[in-house]
């Protein structure tokens, strides 16, 4: 319409109707460009929004899970403690707690990071919508430690781990991990990751079996600097000095208050 009038008051040489178009000619165009540009702010501000929410949300788990895997060790390692100190005869066990504390001294857990929301920012170059720079340096930190997986991989290649199992015949293995095996744990609910494996409970076999099971933990001398090594090993992979004190700090804060 404004393109229409402006053409015909150019050949009718109308200059003050050519004047007024032109303005609103630009001022449409100009107007039309801000929009857009409202628009997409408004949209990337949406989008940055969502993004930052669900960055937090997931490093409230990570949080968690932090929290979860320390607890989760410090309890194989008591278990190892026990049973080292057991086998040195630095501490009275019955043969049942000892079978217990032996087998749990070979766990490891495997807990996965939650980290959809970063991988898909940094993957597709969005990471600059976080503007908290404490909540991206918190992000880049947690999701680049390596503690998860090298924490499941030294249990998993556990020495002593591989020798209980070729030891201890299967059936007893079975009982154990049936009747004392790991609890399960809810994301986000720190009541469920206390004593994941450090519980009461019966392996239910009968005195014979439990007898000559612990019999042979005893006789086995290999066992004892394998339970040593594999204490300092979750010395090594747990602990605060996995991440800065900093980053210990803001994943706390950022967790709430617990449940």
């Amino acid at each position: 319409m404004i393109l229409r009038r402006f053409a015909e008051a150019l050949k009718q040489q109308n200059w003050a109707a050519i004047a007024i178009e032109f303005v609103l000619l630009v001022l449409g165009v100009f107007l039309g460009i801000q929009m857009s540009n409202w628009n997409q702010e408004r949209e990337t501000a949406k989008k940055a929004a969502v993004f930052t929410q669900r960055l937090r949300e997931d490093l409230r788990v990570e949080a968690w899970r932090f929290e979860a895997i320390n607890r989760y060790y410090e309890n194989v390692r008591s278990n190892a403690e026990r049973t080292l100190y057991a086998l040195e005869g630095k501490l009275a066990l019955s043969n049942e707690a000892l079978l217990i504390a032996a087998y749990r001294a070979t766990q490891y857990a495997e807990f996965v990071q939650y980290r959809a929301t970063y991988d898909e920012l940094t993957s597709t170059g969005n990471i600059v919508l976080i503007a908290d720079p404490t909540l991206r340096r918190l992000a880049t930190e947690v999701y680049s430690t390596g503690l998860y997986q090298n924490v499941k991989n030294e249990g998993v290649n556990s020495r002593y781990r591989v020798a209980f199992r070729m030891l201890v015949p299967l059936d007893v293995q079975t009982a154990i991990a049936t009747n004392c095996g790991d609890k399960t744990s809810e994301v986000n609910n720190y009541r469920s990751i206390e004593n994941l494996i450090d519980y009461e409970c019966s392996t239910g076999l009968p005195p014979r079996d439990i007898d000559s099971t612990a019999t042979l933990l005893r006789s086995d001398a290999a066992l004892v600097p394998l339970l040593r090594l594999r204490i300092t090993d979750i010395n090594s992979a747990v602990g605060t000095r996995v991440m800065s004190q900093a980053v210990l700090q803001d994943l706390e804060a950022l967790s709430g208050k617990r449940p």
